[in-house]
């Protein structure tokens, strides 16, 4: 994926203003977007700014560079293109532009729709920096900041060659100057207050972007970072920008649905016994190894007793109340459970006006955002389903932002578990019925991991069934 389709920008989410900070490739990110934004066709111009100082060098990036002393500058703009707008030169590096011609900037933009791209911290061509005091200067008004860090830094000497402002990385970080700069230190700075979240905006997208890993190596280092950078920004972009390749990573949440009460059976099917526990605690287990997060437990019939075996664990269960309208009722529950902000407000609404709501919450741009990229749904009669295609599928999922991901087995069986991208989830907000998610496999694009193992295809419906799977167990 290029950096415009990692970022989840499109011709429906392309405007707004983005702020980069860090260092590693903030300028050549900030220029690489903003072309990418261009070619989209829809719009005739794209406007980048600087709230510090830029190179001259740096300037002939742009397709336009004006320099602006007042807002009165901004009368005669190109009529398309890529412009930049900073203040005057001086000893070879721009001025920013005066805070209020930025407001003005801000509010142009805003109102003409047009994409607005700020550098807003300086590095001095450093992999790594730590902000100083006075750092990072970003626009109270951002819907995005991008903390770009260059992976380049890795293994060298914590010192002033490979890192600007070393002493206050050191302090951050607790490495002694000299020291080699550890994975961890890195993680430990991007996610200190005063480091990596310095000075974001409450209700700006926090993306982390992890350039330089041009080596397969480079590039497994910068997946686990990006697994614990998870818990302090939406999400982390690991890739090269001179490759203009990347992986995003998400948090994946797990909902397992466990509404159901087993009437062919006979009894309750989540309680059922497997390997010395319930099913529906193998099944929590299982998506808790994988790293989903949050996962959620639909329940209806015996809500109790599945609630107690699952007490211990840190997963939400949730009672359906309409569970016997069918499967689509656990499923729209867990997905408004992603979404708080989707129910807040108590107000009668409404198909439309929900549906219009969960689409500006699962918005890939600025506010309005959910902690979530995607959801994994997993069923209480499957036990057996083994952590590692959960996790292939999240792979396969930054690698390629897929709609919907199922596995399948033996080159022509669909499998579950399926993985749904949230730009599905405004479809399966409008399920009714017995169905479940296959039932908007026709309006998304459908890609499929390849599986090895016929298990995948094996649920618990008889008594026979369930002696089968005891045969498993070995």
């Amino acid at each position: 994926m290029n950096l415009l389709q990692a970022l989840r920008l499109d011709k429906k989410n392309k405007n707004g203003v983005i702020s980069f900070v860090g260092s590693g490739g903030k300028t050549t990110a900030m220029f690489q977007l903003a072309k990418q934004i261009y070619e989209l066709r829809i719009t005739s111009y794209v406007f980048l700014t600087c709230t510090t100082h830029l190179g001259t060098w740096q300037t002939k990036l742009a397709d336009h560079h004006i320099v602006v002393k007042s807002k009165n500058y901004l009368r005669n703009i190109p009529d398309k293109g890529i412009i930049l707008l900073t203040g005057e030169i001086e000893n070879e590096k721009t001025k920013p532009i005066d805070e209020e011609t930025l407001n003005w900037l801000h509010i142009y933009c805003k109102n003409k729709n047009i994409p607005l791209l700020i550098e807003a911290d300086g590095s001095r061509q450093k992999p790594i920096k730590a902000p100083a005091d006075h750092e990072p200067p970003i626009p109270e008004f951002t819907d995005i900041v991008i903390h770009v860090t260059g992976l380049s830094a890795l293994g060298k000497k914590l010192n002033d060659e490979h890192v600007h402002r070393a002493e206050i990385f050191s302090q951050l970080t607790n490495l002694q100057i000299n020291e080699s700069i550890t994975a961890e230190s890195i993680i430990k700075a991007l996610t200190h207050p005063q480091g990596g979240l310095k000075n974001i905006p409450p209700h700006a997208k926090k993306i982390a972007l992890l350039n330089q890993a041009d080596t397969p190596e480079l590039l497994s280092i910068g997946g686990s970072m990006a697994q614990k950078l998870l818990n302090h920004f939406d999400s982390v972009l690991v890739g090269s920008l001179q490759q203009d390749d990347f992986q995003t990573f998400e948090k994946t949440a797990g909902v397992i649905l466990a509404a159901g009460d087993s009437t062919r059976f006979g009894s309750p099917k989540q309680l059922l016994d497997w390997k010395g526990k319930p099913f529906i605690r193998h099944i929590a287990e299982t998506a808790l190894h994988a790293d989903l997060q949050p996962v959620l437990v639909i329940t209806g019939s015996h809500h109790a007793d599945i609630e107690s075996c699952l007490k211990d664990l840190p997963v939400t269960v949730i009672h359906n109340p309409n569970y016997k309208n069918g499967q689509s009722e656990s499923i729209k529950l867990g997905i408004k459970n992603l979404a708080p902000s989707v129910l807040s407000d108590t107000s009668p609404k409404s198909t439309t006006e929900v549906l219009e709501n969960s689409e500006n919450q699962f918005s890939g741009f600025g506010g309005g955002r959910v902690g979530v990229g995607s959801c994994v749904f997993l069923l209480a009669d499957q036990p057996q389903i083994p952590v590692e295609v959960i996790r292939a599928l999240k792979e396969k999922h930054s690698q390629t932002l897929s709609p919907i991901i199922a596995p399948l087995v033996l080159e022509e069986r669909r499998a579950n578990p399926v993985l749904f991208d949230k730009v599905t989830f405004p479809d399966l907000l409008q399920l009714t019925g017995d169905v479940g998610g296959r039932a908007i496999f026709d309006k998304h694009k459908v890609d499929y991991l390849p599986w090895h193992d016929d298990i995948l295809i094996f649920d618990v419906d008889t008594k026979e069934d369930y002696e089968r799977l005891k045969g498993f167990e070995s």
